[in-house]
């Protein structure tokens, strides 16, 4: 029978370790093997955006800026799919193991470097 992926949809070289820990899926509830897992790392505002003005106003120092949220976050590969995380691949795009390049906003400082 083919394999469908080169190390059947683990992050794991072939013959590296046995087991590995699991976790648990965020959508789901779902335990799915740790290197098998869709990580995403979030960062969010403790605050949300309508109040972040109110307490800037009320504070008493100056220059406070609000605490974040940071938490890394396991998705299973189905919940991943539904809750449209990631999207299936086509067979050619499935070897393609590099990011997507990501969209950062250019910085317009006097400093900033240009690509």
């Amino acid at each position: 029978m083919p394999k469908k992926r080169r190390a059947n949809g683990r992050n794991k070289p072939a013959g590296a370790r046995g087991h590995v820990k699991r976790v648990f899926c965020e959508a789901s509830g779902s335990m799915v093997a740790k290197d098998k897992a869709v990580k995403r790392f979030l960062v969010r505002n403790i605050v949300e955006s309508a109040a972040i003005r109110d307490l800037q106003e009320a504070c008493v120092y100056d220059s406070y800026t609000l605490p974040k949220l940071y938490r890394k976050v396991y998705y299973c590969i189905s919940a991943a799919i539904h809750s449209k995380v990631v999207r299936v691949r086509s067979v050619e795009a499935r070897r393609i193991r590099e990011p997507p390049k990501r969209m950062r906003p250019t910085d317009k400082k006097e400093g900033a470097k240009k690509p």
